[in-house]
């Protein structure tokens, strides 16, 4: 089998993971019995412009830099912060405006493949993670909030996983589709500002 063909496999099982989660997601994060790992687990997978983001940087970073690594972990390393403080009570301004700019952002990034440093590349992700981690962190406040924040990291890096595996398979083997899709995303986070201007 040849490397484009593994690369993929390797990214349709990867998208697959996210898709099989999601499929069993519900109500309130404590609702029905479910525990508090499982529903921090599931709540990255509920809301669109989580999803789209935290795909869109794990592409973004495959498809532009070595250190494919680099931007996604200081992305959940961040969003971890920004949860703790969600959850202490701490309201940072423009949580939604900050979270449509990320999807804006990193979906031009996608579509126009734009190379940036290693550091900056972090830099930003981080910025952006800080944001999206304090909207979940007031969203998953409760009993077992910690356990709750540890599977919201574990499905934040599995997006990116499935980000980075898409990326790869798409590097060297297709143009178009990324710059449709990163455009896509890109739309979707013009969309979401839109009402909040």
């Amino acid at each position: 089998m040849t490397r484009p063909s593994t690369a993929r496999l390797v990214a349709l099982a990867a998208c697959a993971a996210p898709l099989l989660a999601a499929a069993h997601t519900g109500g309130a994060p404590h609702d029905h019995g479910t525990s508090a790992f499982v529903a921090g687990f599931t709540h990255p997978f509920t809301g669109l412009d989580h999803l789209a983001a935290m795909v869109a940087l794990g592409v973004w970073s495959a498809m532009t830099t070595r250190r494919v690594w680099l931007a996604p972990a200081a992305f959940a390393g961040t969003l971890l912060v920004g949860a703790l403080l969600g959850l202490a009570g701490l309201q940072l301004p423009a949580v939604e405006p900050m979270i449509a700019a990320s999807l804006l952002v990193l979906g031009l990034l996608v579509a126009t493949g734009r190379q940036l440093p290693a550091a900056a590349g972090a830099a930003l992700a981080a910025v952006f993670a800080l944001f999206h981690g304090a909207a979940h962190g007031n969203e998953l406040a409760g009993p077992g909030a910690a356990a709750a924040l540890a599977g919201m990291v574990l499905a934040t890096a599995l997006l990116h996983g499935a980000g980075i595996g898409l990326g790869l398979a798409l590097k060297n083997a297709n143009r178009w589709l990324p710059r449709v899709a990163g455009a896509a995303v890109a739309v979707f986070g013009i969309a979401l500002l839109a009402p909040l201007a």
